[in-house]
């Protein structure tokens, strides 16, 4: 009788597995949306930061060619040509004196300014579309 109590119990263990069948694939189906969501936050947040370092390198460049006397639309097309990844049309450049302005030991700064368009739709409802972004860069002028 024992073996038979065994052997009633070796078949319960696989009627329960054979009922537990579906269950993985419930489980991948409540977990994927969520999977998806935290993987499309990982790749906007690297847009946006990919974004912030390349505007904090224009400023920085604009700002050392206007410290060695470069006009401000040489200070521009040096800005431009540093944000080359990034759409020109959302850019904002501010140079803080005018060159005539500019004299040796005084502060010269740049900023840039530039609005990252957010293309994940769930991600826009959390943070504001487009999302600004700004760096600014002071130096003395040489």
């Amino acid at each position: 009788s024992k073996k038979k109590e065994r052997g009633l119990e070796i078949v319960a263990i696989f009627k329960n597995i054979k009922n537990e069948k579906g269950q993985s694939i419930v489980e991948l189906a409540i977990l994927i949306p969520f999977l998806l969501i935290m993987l499309m936050g990982i790749f906007e947040f690297g847009r946006i930061m990919n974004a912030q370092l390349v505007i904090t390198y224009a400023s920085r460049e604009g700002v050392r060619s206007a410290s060695v006397g470069a006009s401000d639309e040489e200070i521009v097309e040096i800005i431009n040509k540093s944000l080359s990844s990034l759409n020109s049309s959302c850019v904002n450049i501010s140079i803080t004196p005018d060159k005539i302005s500019r004299t040796r030991g005084t502060a010269v700064s740049v900023k840039v300014e530039y609005d990252v368009d957010i293309i994940v739709p769930i991600i826009e409802n959390i943070i504001p579309n487009p999302l600004h972004l700004e760096a600014e860069t002071f130096m003395r002028v040489e």
